[in-house]
């Protein structure tokens, strides 16, 4: 059996801790490069073109949200299923799944940016965006849905590639893109006065770079992993449908997890631009800008986990799966009290890089963010449980826990929370949910003991 080793790691052997510091450190670094760039486009439009375009932008960013939503579903399905795999030295049934992902996945996000911008009016309304914004709104979206078809590649890509134990080229896929958007970012909103466009233009090209980037290292420099020429005959066809379906269902209480993000922007938009209008959605904006943080972290102890506890659950070494999930639980423990202690402690001067002081978005963000960062240490725990789940191929528990948190109590929190306290209620509905579902996985948590299915 081939060792997955590069950069000195092999998941079958190497102590628990120091392998899991070996991914998470590297990954930790590339999910908040990738936060903290996003954030700076939030603060190059606020800046350089308005509250209003803040607003569009978040009216678009559940398309976004869908996006990469379809793009974990594949990641993480295909990484656990391959790690399986390769744990039993099935190299060839792993490179078939890693290249059936990827282009499978690519395929069904061009026909959804198709439809997306054939629609693009209805579609917005359905997003809830109003008269006012619907121009900009408009504008980021042409720009943008070129993107949303390179990301599937970058984001399974850095999946595929962590699991070819390349951690710090994985990281490179979102710090090297990351740095472009910055600089294009600026180029494109204040020199060139290109506005909200040139925030989504710049955002497109850097996700086409990081697609390149998959593609070169798939091509040139991976070492256990393969993409392989796939048969077009109708038993291959059937065959890939199949492992689609079972990675799809591996992954898909991931991909609902970014369809909670997109809720938590929906209904909340919905609620927001009600009660406060078109300034009440910008300061809600701010929010959904600082919270994928909070969010990438803690995909960050998920992620840095999953292949450690697929590979040893495929090898039946239940010891060490224990061991990994463990010390996941302990890492996003830390990571969402220290989150919820920076956004509420420095609430004011983190607002004030998107919003003017003074300005009434200013102020309903500044009453509301502190309320709202109460949500990061049960949404920590939520991923690592929920990741773990998933990593042991328990989908069902996986896919009804992100199901609860993501809808099921979310949006009666979303109605019922602003009944009862205005405005506190709109900020305190996340929270609510998040803390909702850790209390049932508390209540509901067994020991399990699943045999790996044997997929091809």
């Amino acid at each position: 059996m081939k060792d997955l080793k590069r950069d000195s790691i092999d998941f079958g052997k190497t102590k628990i801790e120091p392998l899991f510091h070996s991914i998470f450190f590297p990954t930790l670094l590339s999910m908040v490069f990738a936060s903290l760039f996003t954030v700076a486009d939030g603060i190059f439009v606020g800046q350089g073109v308005g509250s209003d375009a803040l607003a569009a932008i978040n009216i678009v960013a559940p398309l976004f949200l869908m996006t990469t939503g379809i793009s974990l579903m594949f990641g993480v399905g295909v990484s656990v299923v391959a790690s399986i795999h390769l744990s039993r030295g099935n190299n060839k049934a792993a490179d078939i799944n890693i290249t059936q992902a990827l282009e499978v996945s690519s395929l069904l996000m061009a026909v959804v940016a198709v439809a997306v911008y054939y629609w693009r009016i209805p579609f917005l309304r359905l997003l809830g965006c109003s008269d006012a914004l619907m121009p900009l709104a408009l504008e980021y979206l042409i720009y943008i849905l070129p993107g949303c078809v390179f990301i599937v590649s970058q984001m399974i890509g850095t999946f595929v590639i962590r699991l070819d134990g390349s951690p710090k080229y994985a990281a490179s896929l979102e710090i090297i893109p990351g740095i472009l958007n910055i600089i294009l970012d600026w180029l494109f909103v204040f020199p060139l006065q290109m506005g909200i466009a040139g925030s989504a233009l710049a955002s497109t090209l850097c996700c086409a770079v990081a697609s390149a980037m998959v593609v070169w290292y798939m091509s040139f420099r991976t070492q256990s992993i393969h993409i392989r020429r796939l048969k077009l005959s109708l038993t291959s066809l059937y065959l890939t449908t199949r492992n689609i379906c079972y990675m799809a269902c591996s992954g898909f209480s991931s991909m609902l997890g970014e369809l909670a993000m997109s809720m938590v922007l929906l209904a909340g938009n919905y609620v927001f631009i009600r009660e406060l209008g078109e300034d009440g959605v910008a300061a809600f904006s701010v929010a959904c800008y600082l919270y994928p943080i909070v969010f990438m972290v803690n995909n960050a102890v998920a992620q840095s986990a999953q292949p450690i506890i697929s590979f040893n659950h495929g090898a039946g070494n239940d010891k060490r799966v224990s061991e990994a999930f463990r010390l996941s639980l302990r890492t996003a423990t830390i990571c969402g009290v220290l989150a919820t202690l920076v956004l509420t402690l420095g609430a004011k001067p983190l607002i004030g890089l998107f919003l003017h002081a003074g300005t009434r978005p200013y102020e309903i963000a500044t009453a509301g963010l502190p309320l709202f960062a109460a949500s990061a240490i049960f949404f920590a725990l939520n991923v690592a449980i929920i990741g773990y789940y998933q990593s042991i191929e328990q989908n069902t528990r996986a896919t009804v826990y992100m199901l609860l948190r993501g809808l099921v109590f979310l949006i009666p929190a979303f109605i019922l929370m602003p009944m009862l306290i205005l405005p506190q209620g709109m900020w305190l509905a996340v929270p609510a949910s998040e803390c909702l579902t850790l209390a049932v996985i508390l209540l509901t948590r067994a020991k399990h003991t699943p045999t790996p299915a044997q997929h091809a």
